[in-house]
């Protein structure tokens, strides 16, 4: 049966590059997010079957209804990649329980409902399946100014940790990529946020970025979608419970 992967955040940034790479595998590939218009947009630009779909990933009934959706036009999900994710940028001192709600809420708690709502799939239809959550760079060494952001995406790691261990005599594999300087529109706003509490110049934190990155360049999101369609191959069929580092040497851990 041909393979179904589903997405989160997918219509643009590292979400839209996981559905190209994906449906280049030949896979089903089901594009959610928050912005259903963009989403229709994104699926547009792909050629193979696609999904486009509506989700609030902060809501439980809206990913239980997304799942049913996905199932109803494939037969079944295969793979699926928590991608969603937000940010703000401020100093720790400043951060407001808004801040830290807004983070948590989609970046952890909308991690936790998707893959939850995965395993209930595979559970009840019997699939040896995979998830790949989105972490970050953020989750392996607290990023400054993004103290909270930091703090979502190491719970990410936890979660995906005690969750592979759960699984594992289920055949469920469960990991996350942690990319670093990405290329996308959240990090052009974090430019422009870091730009302006640090007074510099959006240049000079780019090139920051690019001091911080071994390999010497901003990464892309395609290069993140290698790294996340290698974890969903039997060839990382050996491979679960990780935090897979994906930063061009930003972080060696």
């Amino acid at each position: 049966m041909k393979r179904t992967t589903l997405i989160t955040g997918a219509a643009g940034g590292i979400g839209f590059a996981l559905a190209r790479a994906f449906s280049a595998l030949g896979d089903n590939v089901v594009l959610a997010d928050l912005d259903a218009t963009a989403a229709e947009r994104a699926a547009e630009n792909i050629a193979g079957p696609t999904l486009a779909a509506k989700v609030d990933v902060c809501d439980p009934e809206s990913v239980a209804a997304l799942f049913v959706a996905a199932a109803k036009e494939f037969g079944r999900v295969d793979v699926v990649c928590a991608n969603a994710g937000v940010s703000n940028m401020k100093r720790a001192v400043d951060l407001t329980v808004d801040d830290w709600d807004f983070n948590f809420n989609v970046n952890a708690k909308g991690v936790f409902l998707t893959n939850q709502a995965a395993v209930r799939h595979f559970l009840a239809e019997d699939i040896a399946g995979v998830i790949v959550n989105t972490a970050s760079l953020a989750a392996k060494v607290g990023a400054p100014l993004l103290a909270h952001y930091s703090a979502s995406k190491f719970a990410v790691l936890g979660w995906t940790q005690a969750l592979a261990r759960e699984h594992a005599k289920d055949g469920i594999r469960v990991n996350a990529v942690c990319p670093g300087f990405v290329k996308t529109g959240m990090q052009e706003r974090e430019i422009l946020w870091e730009a302006d509490l640090l007074g510099v110049t959006p240049a000079a934190v780019m090139k920051s970025y690019i001091d911080q990155t071994p390999l010497g360049r901003i990464e892309t999101p395609e290069d993140v979608a290698g790294v996340v369609t290698f974890l969903a191959s039997d060839g990382a069929g050996f491979m679960t419970g990780q935090g897979v580092n994906v930063t061009g040497g930003a972080y060696m851990g």
